[in-house]
């Protein structure tokens, strides 16, 4: 009663959508009487092209099709959506247009799965890692996996044609004093980055995430940045989603010395 409070006491149904949420959290709320419905779209769907049923919601998917809409998994497991809600192309610029349409469906960029006609995304197209023995690994669902710890604020998997992935850490600024109280250690961001007392406790979070995936899934290695990834730094976007391009380039050396 006391969330449902939260929400003005009358919230029988809400959406959520533009980002993941953990699917942890859409059950606490469920279980609290409130109930979270996600889906997913693009501009280029005019918006939702999936949402979860009310009557029959799977949390940790974003749903079935919509009436009259279409969702196929290419070979390469690119979701296309289909439909009378696609748009017929980008203002004068025909060459983008073609490259975005397969058939009547427009690719999205997104990887996924469709289970029971209900869509899962697993990460973005352009986002994959391929290891150095040819496996395919997605970093979103890792780095959502590290970033639900209450200690890391920003994840970013590495390991592009290695042998074994790796991650550069932050340490959430809002909670970084009650971690340095908890510990008896100086709060000052860059003594924790460096402090093995710190590494510990993150190495159990890291263990943590790792148990939800595969051997070649999880991360081996990781280093913590003495700063949290910032907008003004050019490494978040507005909507504070990691550029990943440029922390890769920004940290090449970084990175490059879990490997040594």
């Amino acid at each position: 009663s006391k969330v449902r409070d939260v929400f003005g006491g009358r919230l029988e149904l809400a959406l959520t959508g533009a980002a993941p949420i953990p699917r942890e959290v859409l059950e606490f709320l469920d279980a609290c009487g409130i109930t979270v419905l996600e889906g997913y779209g693009m501009t280029e769907t005019c918006a939702a092209a999936t949402l979860n049923p009310p009557a029959d919601p799977r949390f940790g998917t974003v749903g079935p099709a919509l009436p009259g809409f279409g969702v196929a998994i290419a070979d390469d497991g690119e979701i296309l959506l289909s439909g009378p809600n696609v748009f017929k192309g980008y203002h004068r610029n025909e060459e983008a247009t073609r490259e975005v349409f397969e058939g009547d469906a427009v690719r999205t960029g997104d990887l996924g799965e469709l289970e029971d006609g209900y869509l899962r995304i697993t990460g973005r197209k352009k986002d994959l890692i391929i290891t150095s023995s040819g496996k395919n690994i997605s970093p979103t669902n890792i780095e959502n996996a590290l970033r639900e710890s209450r200690w890391i604020s920003q994840a970013v998997v590495h390991g592009d044609n290695r042998s074994y992935l790796v991650a550069l850490l932050t340490l959430d600024p809002d909670e970084a004093p009650a971690l340095a109280a908890e510990l008896g250690i100086d709060g000052d961001p860059g003594a924790m980055a460096s402090d093995e007392r710190v590494r510990e406790r993150l190495q159990n979070e890291v263990d943590q995430a790792n148990s939800h995936f595969a051997r070649i899934e999880q991360v081996k290695k990781f280093t913590v940045l003495e700063q949290d990834l910032s907008q003004e730094a050019g490494e978040l976007t507005p909507t504070m989603k990691v550029k990943r391009a440029v922390v890769e380039r920004r940290y090449a050396d970084t990175f490059s010395a879990l490997y040594d």
